[in-house]
């Protein structure tokens, strides 16, 4: 396949850090954040080093301007997910440093230009964003749009660009000119009244352990090395998190997303 390249890019700066090529057809969107309403500009140099790991095929910079930092045909160092980063042309979006990472208007409207312009040059008819995780992961009913904390323990893209999804993929179909239905939603399984306590098993190296009601969660400690631990209550859960279980430990509270049921 001949690979083109956005001429919405106003500011050019190659980063080292990619894969030469691409061993999967682009067929796949994923929007970061960047936390830190920064240029462009500003974003080519944090790609630049070599030691820095890390870089994007794109970004949007906080005045709605468009960076390139990876030409299509190969494949970004950006979702810590080497599969996903093959099929995927990756944008990272000037954002705020803080919960839940707002971005500008301006910055938005040229994101969605954007992932138009990429949909159309790579031929993505349609945009299809899912809530449910696994059809996310493994491109089920369509879905063609992943985010950074599919892949790790992350909040990126953010609880703002992550309520944004639909809108984004209903708002860029437009401009494609296809139907606007753009998402599908796993129907919550019924829960009963009385809870009981059950274990579980960390399944990661090191888990935020929160603290508090809705949502205003704070971080107050970690566990590290894994264990098995009970869970004695349960808090529906904001955002992509399913759910938060209190432990008998004490030491807080545990997102359900990161533990595995025994």
């Amino acid at each position: 396949m001949a690979y083109t390249n956005s001429k919405l890019v106003n500011h050019t700066h190659l980063s080292p850090n990619h894969y030469n090529g691409r061993n999967h057809s682009i067929d796949t969107i994923t929007i970061h954040c960047v936390v830190g309403q920064c240029s462009v500009e500003t974003l080519g140099n944090i790609f630049a080093p070599s030691s820095r790991g890390a870089s994007s095929n794109y970004g949007v910079g906080y005045d709605g301007r468009i960076g390139m930092y990876v030409e299509e045909k190969n494949a970004s160092w950006c979702s810590s997910n080497y599969a996903n980063d093959n099929r995927a042309i990756t944008i990272e979006v000037a954002s705020d440093t803080y919960d839940p990472y707002k971005v500008n208007d301006k910055a938005y409207n040229a994101l969605i230009k954007l992932v138009a312009d990429i949909c159309k040059r790579n031929g993505i008819k349609k945009l299809k964003w899912s809530t449910n995780k696994n059809e996310r992961m493994n491109h089920l009913n369509g879905c063609n749009m992943t985010v950074h904390r599919d892949y790790a323990i992350k909040s990126c893209p953010g609880d703002y660009l992550y309520g944004k999804m639909g809108d984004i993929a209903s708002k860029v179909n437009k401009l494609l000119g296809t139907s606007t239905t753009t998402a599908t939603t796993t129907p919550a399984k019924p829960t009963s009244t009385a809870f009981k306590p059950y274990l579980v098993r960390v399944t990661a190296d090191a888990l935020n352990i929160r603290k508090g009601a809705g949502t205003n969660y704070k971080v107050t400690g970690c566990i590290t090395g894994g264990g098995v631990y009970t869970i004695v209550d349960e808090k529906k859960g904001t955002g992509s998190t399913k759910g938060w279980g209190k432990l008998k430990s004490g030491a807080g509270w545990i997102a359900l997303d990161w533990v595995k049921k025994l």
